[in-house]
């Protein structure tokens, strides 16, 4: 047994949390200031982050090596199988000419990209979100902004930045019932706090994606629907996260911010041309002196039988994971995952207790990828896409994202390595012994797990019960630092190379997501800083009386 230790470097915890947090810093300076291609930086990354676990760490080889075994086929299994199975849907709408019709539809209701971003990236992204998360809200929407006229950075810029606010109750409020589980505190207590913190990013976020799409214009003349959106969105998640059912607070909000969006009048003007040149071009509009961008054929009636079927394939996604959280059908799905002792690994926590990390669950059709899958067999019937020419399409697919599925996996296995060779453990203790900073630097940690790991999930289950003991400790509460954790978990969502790979792959840029990494990271850290305040005044008497 390899029992994993805080203090490896000269006995200090600094020291030691410094030179753990060497993996992850190597593939952010790799992506974001050499520019080195992601396929590149997750293995060279994977590469440091072994080092570190076998010699200051002390971690076996083998059981370093098997460590990241398992992160690769994680990432392989579900991350990816999601991923794969989202933009093959996508290819077959492509093939057919629907997502044209999907396109023209949406533009009848809006030409205007700043709405469009409103209704596609925040709320139909929630709604994937709440149902699916893993990378499919943004893999879906970045591809659905692309049709519609989008640049590709543009367009995964929207995608990566409006899945923040989702996030904490994101597939089906798995992170949120993670974070109690491995706490022990009230699944109701923990979600009631995540459900005052997050609701206030979703007042800030569609006013910062307005903002994205075409600068101070675009917040200048589309701050009301922005805002509007928001409002209906925020209050609809904290009433439902509170006092109805934790499970639906994402779908609960993400079909309300869509219908107070819809009622705004102002949502419904045409755009003007420099308005659409700037989403087109990826050009922000403050800058844009010319007029209309031509060439599209937005004025081009489809039948309705074709409309139809362009919305069918997204309609087919909710409906086939709405019947997968119905409680007999759910069940039966769960029958099929396979949990076995993952071989050559016996890790110990510093207390002596094994890890969950000694075990793997394999979740065979209780998967986002799988159920993606089922509703594109569904698809390719509405459709009338030949048996061939869909395989044809998910084999081309799978080798379009060949790149993406190295790059996923080897951040994966480099997040496995961090956590059970110790060093994400050492970094989570480091921060937790901030004392009277501890309030300030909680979200901090949970906005480093998700941007190793891409999962608020995976960072709530490394570090929640660390936030805990540290709250206890220092006199704090216990349910909101936990929160802290989830909600600053959600602004390191759009930073990690996991999404980075995933959105690049989806809007065709190969190769650029250290281009994207630079652009998002403002903005990330930007948000982080406020729920950093927010969580410091809920802990004092500024906003304490938020509090449950």
């Amino acid at each position: 047994m390899f029992v994993q230790q805080l203090e490896p470097v000269a006995d200090s915890l600094s020291l030691s949390a410094l030179v753990a947090a060497l993996p992850l810093v190597t593939v952010l300076v790799l992506l974001g200031g050499v520019r080195v291609r992601a396929h590149y930086a997750g293995p060279i990354g994977l590469a440091v982050a072994v080092l570190v676990a076998w010699l200051p760490y002390g971690m076996p080889v083998g059981q370093t090596l098997s460590s990241a075994a398992q992160g690769a086929v994680f990432g392989l299994f579900p991350i990816m199988w999601i991923v794969v199975n989202a933009l093959w849907v996508y290819r077959m709408t492509v093939r057919t000419g629907h997502f044209d019709v999907l396109r023209r539809s949406f533009g009848r209701f809006s030409d205007d990209p700043r709405v469009q971003a409103l209704v596609i990236a925040f709320c139909f992204g929630a709604l994937l979100e709440a149902l699916a998360g893993f990378g499919a809200p943004v893999a879906i929407c970045s591809v659905m902004l692309v049709a519609l006229g989008f640049d590709p950075v543009r367009a995964a810029v929207v995608a990566l930045v409006a899945n923040t606010a989702p996030v904490a109750f994101g597939a089906m409020a798995t992170p949120v019932v993670t974070l109690a589980q491995v706490t022990g505190e009230p699944l109701d207590s923990v979600a009631s706090v995540v459900g005052r913190q997050t609701p206030l990013l979703a007042l800030v976020v569609p006013l910062l994606l307005v903002a994205l799409v075409d600068g101070r214009r675009g917040l200048r003349e589309t701050w009301v629907p922005a805002l509007v959106c928001g409002i209906a969105f925020a209050v609809a998640q904290f009433t439902v996260s509170n006092y109805l059912s934790v499970q639906l607070a994402d779908i609960a909000a993400a079909l309300i911010g869509a219908v107070a969006l819809v009622a705004v009048p102002a949502a419904r003007r045409p755009a003007e041309g420099r308005v659409r040149a700037a989403a087109l071009t990826g050009v922000r509009g403050d800058d844009l002196d010319g007029d209309d961008l031509d060439g599209d054929d937005l004025d081009r009636d489809d039948p309705r039988p074709e409309v139809l079927r362009a919305y069918a394939p997204y309609a087919l996604i909710v409906a086939v994971f709405s019947i997968a959280q119905i409680g007999p059908v759910k069940e039966l799905l769960a029958k099929a995952t396979r949990t076995f002792d993952w071989p050559f690994l016996d890790v110990a926590a510093p207390d002596g207790k094994p890890v969950g990390g000694n075990v793997f669950s394999l979740p065979l059709l209780a998967t986002g990828g799988t159920l993606v899958l089922v509703a594109g067999a569904a698809t390719a019937v509405v459709l009338r896409v030949a048996v061939r020419d869909a395989l044809r399409e998910w084999s081309a697919t799978v080798r379009a994202l060949r790149h993406a599925i190295l790059t996923v996996t080897s951040v994966l296995a480099l997040a496995y390595v961090m956590n059970l060779s110790g060093q994400a453990a050492g970094i989570g203790h480091f921060v937790a012994a901030a004392g009277a900073g501890l309030a300030f630097l909680s979200p901090v940690l949970g906005w480093f797990g998700v941007a190793v790991s891409g999962s608020d999930t995976s960072a709530n289950a490394l570090f929640g019960a660390l936030q805990v003991t540290a709250a206890r400790e220092s006199g704090l509460s216990p349910d909101l630092l936990a929160a802290a954790n989830s909600s600053g978990g959600v602004l390191g969502k759009m930073i990690s190379p996991q999404n980075l790979t995933i959105a690049c792959a989806a809007v065709g840029l190969k190769g650029r997501e250290g281009d994207l990494l630079r652009k998002v990271l403002p903005w990330s850290l930007a948000l982080l800083l406020v729920m950093c305040l927010i969580v410091v005044a809920q802990s004092s008497f500024l906003l304490g009386w938020m509090l449950p």
